[in-house]
C-alpha cells in the first residue's frame, strides 16, 4: 500500500495495474467504493492499461535515477583501503575455540609478504615464515605499534 522509494509506486499498482481496495473500505463505504459503477468501470479499466506501460517504464526510469544517486552517495562515502608489502597488519581470528567474549577478534602482528592483486594478500609471520593461504582485505586491518 505504501509508495516504494524508488519508483513511486506501489508495488500491487505495478503488478495489477491498479490501486487496491482493502477490506476496511469495503467495510467503512470509502468514496471510491461508493463512486464505483460497472459501465465506467470497463471504460476505465482500458484506459489503465493504455497508461500502465507508460507507468512501468517512469517506474524504471525512477528506479534507474535512484539507483544512481545511491551509486554517487556510496562512492562518495566509501574509502579504499590499500596495503603495501611490509605493512603491519592483524588478521581476524579464524577459530572462536578457547575464547571468550572480551577476546579480541583480532590476531598478529603480521607482515604483508605479497600482495596477489588489489583486496588479496599474502601474510609472513614474526618468524619471516610466509602463510599458504591468502588473506581478503576485508579480514585484515592496519596495525600501528
Amino acid at each position: 500500500m505504501t509508495p516504494n522509494r524508488s519508483t513511486g509506486f506501489t508495488p500491487f499498482f505495478l503488478v495489477y495495474g491498479a490501486k487496491a481496495v482493502l477490506p476496511s473500505d469495503l467495510d467503512h463505504g470509502a468514496p471510491r467504493v461508493r463512486a464505483f459503477d460497472q459501465d465506467r468501470a470497463t471504460e476505465a479499466q482500458q484506459d489503465v492499461v493504455d497508461l500502465l506501460e507508460e507507468a512501468c517504464e517512469t517506474a524504471v526510469i525512477r528506479s534507474a535515477r535512484y539507483q544512481q544517486t545511491l551509486h554517487r552517495y556510496h562512492e562518495r562515502k566509501i574509502r579504499r583501503r590499500t596495503l603495501e608489502v611490509g605493512d603491519l597488519i592483524l588478521r581476524r581470528t579464524q577459530s572462536t575455540k578457547d575464547k571468550h567474549k572480551l577476546s579480541s577478534p583480532w590476531e598478529g602482528p603480521y607482515t604483508v609478504a605479497e600482495v596477489i592483486r588489489p583486496g588479496a594478500y599474502r601474510l609472513k609471520d614474526d618468524n619471516g615464515n610466509v602463510l599458504t593461504n591468502t588473506w581478503n582485505i576485508k579480514q585484515l586491518r592496519r596495525f600501528f605499534p
